[in-house]
C-alpha cells in the first residue's frame, strides 16, 4: 500500500480502538457531554503521556515522526492486544514483513508439502482449510468439502476465502450468525494486511470488495486484528442440520506463510456423528 493509504489505515484503526474504551474503565468520569463513544483524543494523549497535538496528528494520519517507545505508550493507553500492537507498529513504522523478492503471484498457489497433506487427511472429523497470506484457499480436506463447498470446482483465482463468504449463497445460509462467521476471517485478513504493508494487492482487493459488496465496508471497519481468533460457530447445514464447531487458526511453519484453519466439532453436540454420516454418503449427494 502507498504512504497515503497506509496513513489512512492507521487513522481508521486508532479511531476505532479509541471508540471501544469506556472512560470509566481507565478511571475517567463518563460525563454527559460526550459526542462520541469511547475516549477523547486528549484523554488518550494524557494516558499515553504524549502531547494532545501530536496524538491528534497521528490519528489524523499525518506524516509525522514516531518512535517505538511512544507507540508502546499509545498501545497501552488503547489497551491493544499483541496482534493489534503488531498492526499498529506495521502501519506507523512500516515494519511489516513486506514482499521483497518473494512477490506472490495469484496464478501460482503455494505448494503444500507432503507432511501437511498428511495432516489434512488425518483430520477426518475436523473440516480443515489451508490458506495463504492473501486468504486464497490452497488446500482442504474431505470434511471441509462436505461442510462448506467443493472447492475443487472453484478456479484458484476465485478461491479466495474472504470473497467466497460474501459471494456464495451456500456460505451465507450455512452460518446461523453470518457476521460472526465472517469476523474470524476478517480478523486474520487484517493481521496479514498490516504485516504486508508493501503488498499493493491488499488495497486493490479491498477496493474491489467495497465496490461489489455494500455490506463489506462496515464489517471491515469493525473487524478486529487477530492472527489466531478462537470462535464457536453454529451452522445450519442443508443435510446435517445443526452443527457446532470451534475454530482454531494456526500458522504453518515454513516460507510459504500458510495458515491452517481447523473446525473442531463441539464435544457436547452430535456434530461429529453428523459429519461422519455426511462423509459416508455418496459424493454426488455431499454438497451443502
Amino acid at each position: 500500500m502507498n504512504q497515503q493509504t497506509r496513513l489512512q489505515a492507521l487513522s481508521t484503526f486508532l479511531k476505532a480502538q479509541r471508540a471501544k474504551i469506556l472512560p470509566q474503565s481507565v478511571g475517567l468520569a463518563p460525563g454527559t457531554r460526550r459526542r462520541t463513544p469511547g475516549l477523547r483524543r486528549e484523554e488518550v494523549a494524557q494516558l499515553a503521556g504524549v502531547s494532545s497535538t501530536w496524538y491528534t496528528w497521528l490519528e489524523q494520519g499525518r506524516d509525522i515522526k514516531v518512535s517505538p517507545s511512544v507507540l508502546d505508550a499509545v498501545a497501552r493507553a488503547l489497551q491493544l492486544t499483541v496482534d493489534e500492537r503488531k498492526y499498529l507498529y506495521a502501519l506507523a513504522l512500516e515494519t511489516g514483513t513486506g514482499v521483497g523478492q518473494d512477490v506472490q503471484k495469484e496464478d501460482e498457489p503455494p505448494k503444500i508439502n507432503p507432511a501437511l497433506k498428511r495432516i489434512l487427511k488425518e483430520l477426518r472429523s475436523c473440516p480443515t482449510i489451508i490458506s495463504d497470506r492473501r486468504s486464497h484457499i490452497v488446500g482442504w480436506n474431505e470434511a471441509a468439502a462436505h461442510v462448506f463447498l467443493d472447492f475443487e470446482q472453484i478456479p484458484y483465482e476465485e478461491r479466495n476465502l474472504i470473497r467466497l463468504v460474501f459471494t456464495r449463497k451456500e456460505l451465507r445460509r450455512l452460518a446461523v450468525n453470518w457476521e460472526h462467521f465472517v469476523s474470524g476471517f476478517l480478523a486474520i485478513f487484517r493481521a496479514n494486511y498490516g504485516q504486508y504493508v508493501e503488498d499493493e494487492w491488499y488495497e486493490q482487493f479491498l477496493s474491489e470488495m467495497r465496490q461489489v459488496h455494500p455490506d463489506f465496508h462496515e464489517l471491515w471497519e469493525q473487524s478486529r486484528v487477530s492472527s489466531a481468533p478462537e470462535v464457536l460457530l453454529e451452522f445450519r447445514h442443508a443435510k446435517a442440520g445443526k452443527m457446532l464447531f470451534h475454530l482454531t487458526s494456526l500458522q504453518v511453519s515454513g516460507s510459504a506463510d500458510l495458515r491452517c484453519s481447523i473446525y473442531t466439532p463441539d464435544p457436547n453436540s452430535a456434530t461429529e456423528t453428523k459429519l461422519r454420516q455426511l462423509i459416508d454418503r455418496p459424493v454426488s449427494s455431499s454438497k451443502p
